[in-house]
């Protein structure tokens, strides 16, 4: 599976723009997941995207997270062409699925679903 970006934690979204953009990143398109409880910003350079990932209130499903590793990267996200088989090969190879596939709003609605692996963490697989 292809890699499509990298999941960035941070506490202060609008401060963590200014300082990827100063790492030559661009982008700056806040959208806000309210089924999660997040604000998100994908931002690029050269290839490279990072998805800045914000809670805006104490009930989101990264809350904990911040808690716990402040601003950090937390996931890899991977594009699948087909979620259910991919869910399944993981499952099957020791990935444990953590939620049921969902719309992403910040992803032009496509369905992204969340799985654990004890041995790297967490992944994000999102339909192609």
């Amino acid at each position: 599976m292809k890699v499509h970006h990298i999941g960035y934690l941070v506490k202060n979204i609008e401060k963590s723009i200014t300082e990827f953009k100063k790492l030559g990143y661009t982008g700056d398109n806040v959208t806000r997941d309210e089924y999660r409880g997040i604000d998100i910003c994908f931002m690029e350079n050269n290839g490279y995207i990072v998805e800045l990932i914000s809670p805006y209130h104490d009930a989101s499903t990264v809350s904990g997270l911040m808690k716990k590793y402040k601003n950090s990267p937390y996931h890899l996200c991977y594009i699948s062409d087909n979620l259910s088989e991919d869910i399944d090969k993981l499952s099957s190879d020791g990935y444990t699925q953590i939620d049921i596939p969902t719309e992403a709003p910040a992803i032009n609605g496509k369905k992204v679903v969340f799985m654990m692996n004890i041995n790297i963490g967490l992944i994000e697989l999102v339909e192609a």
